[in-house]
């Protein structure tokens, strides 16, 4: 009998244990998106065929992370999550050689009043609005002019806290502010950020806005603010404009799903504004509209089509046309194999590097080839899962 309580006892002992472990789970996930890629006019007239195409990705950014919760009772939970970019094709960090330079924050979770994060995180408008958007299928290919207005997340926001609340009846809000770190100015470097977002059944409609300052000592391509650095002054669309005052954005974007068929429609206005300090007078403007069209051909093929057309104006003046296609097939749950292309044309001018006013040059979403007035991508790739 005693033999049979101790045995009893220690059971019981690890059961409790086991149910305590069981609150709490941490997980190691990551892709790897890499293609045969060749770009027409890749550096002025010159023709590229290239592996890869860094950690931006063509369909997905390539990254390994970490992430996990504790459950600490009453529906709350502490979770966590550590995400580094890399590039598949060297092995090289990405986001600026940053550690964990995707995401990096810690918070608190509640089914009721919603989640709170503090850290380096997405913004609202990649959270809410990304997500229905011809970027979530078909990703960089797809993505505006030079990426100007974040379509295809070229930055992350540092020093963010961030509030996402429940999804009620299929309504959500993301709140975020960033926290600029300039003693005796609280206002320089900040940057704050709201989205709400719709999907009830075959709709889905979201819209945002994301406003980042900049001090004057702080506005070289590789840390343009302390608060939302990364890639977002790397091509000739806008390379001229790092020297702004403040960066605005506005989007819109709704989706609607009807049999083997999602429509989409997207709308953005960024505004490149300027100040004393900056190299330029006026505040430079884009106003983006896209659509696409995907076909769900079976369960394992998705094809898309996309058209996105750029008009710059204030400091100076341009047009980009774009024309994107895509084929998507799932090997597995896990791995799929895709083509992408796109071709831009671009007529007007920009403002280069060295405070120039020059002819504009195409350049294909978020890739940073700087071509001439027009360019021509096409990726042969495949994305792993894990």
């Amino acid at each position: 009998m005693k033999s049979r309580a101790l045995t009893l006892a220690a059971l019981a002992t690890f059961g409790i244990a086991g149910a305590a472990h069981a609150q709490s789970s941490v997980s190691l996930y990551g892709v790897i998106d890499t293609s045969i890629t060749y770009v027409n006019n890749a550096q002025g007239s010159q023709n590229l065929w290239a592996l890869g195409n860094s950690s931006a990705g063509n369909l997905s950014g390539s990254r390994w992370g970490v992430k996990g919760s504790e459950d600490l009772g009453n529906g709350l939970k502490a979770i966590f999550q550590l995400e580094n970019g890399f590039n598949p094709s060297t092995g090289g960090l990405g986001q600026g050689s940053k550690m964990f330079g995707r995401q990096a924050f810690v918070g608190l979770a509640s089914d009721r009043f919603g989640t709170v994060t503090l850290g380096r995180q997405y913004d609202p408008l990649v959270d809410l609005v990304q997500g229905i958007t011809e970027d979530n299928y078909f990703g960089s290919a797809f993505a505006t002019a030079g990426d100007v207005d974040n379509y295809d997340n070229s930055f992350r926001v540092n020093n963010a806290v961030k509030y996402t609340s429940p999804i009620y009846r299929g309504l959500q809000v993301e709140t975020m502010y960033s926290f600029g770190g300039v003693a005796g100015s609280t206002g320089s470097e900040q940057s704050y950020s709201a989205a709400v977002s719709y999907n009830n059944g075959p709709l889905a409609i979201a819209g945002g806005y994301f406003y980042a300052a900049n001090s004057a000592g702080d506005r070289a391509s590789t840390g343009w603010t302390s608060t939302s650095d990364g890639g977002t002054f790397d091509s000739a669309v806008n390379t001229g404009y790092e020297t702004a005052h403040s960066l605005q954005i506005a989007r819109l974007a709704a989706q609607y799903t009807v049999g083997s068929y999602n429509l989409g429609l997207a709308y953005s206005n960024a505004q490149y504004a300027a100040d004393a300090d900056s190299a330029f007078n006026t505040t430079q403007k884009y106003n983006t509209a896209q659509a696409f069209v995907n076909y769900q051909v079976n369960p394992a093929l998705l094809l898309g089509v996309g058209y996105s057309y750029t008009h710059a104006s204030g400091d100076t003046s341009a047009n980009y046309h774009q024309i994107s296609l895509g084929g998507d097939y799932n090997l597995s749950k896990r791995t799929d194999v895709y083509l992408t292309a796109a071709y831009q044309h671009a007529s007007g001018t920009t403002r280069d590097g060295d405070n120039g006013v020059v002819a504009a040059q195409a350049s294909i979403g978020s890739y940073g080839y700087n071509g001439t007035a027009s360019q021509t991508m096409v990726n042969l790739g495949i994305r792993h899962r894990f």
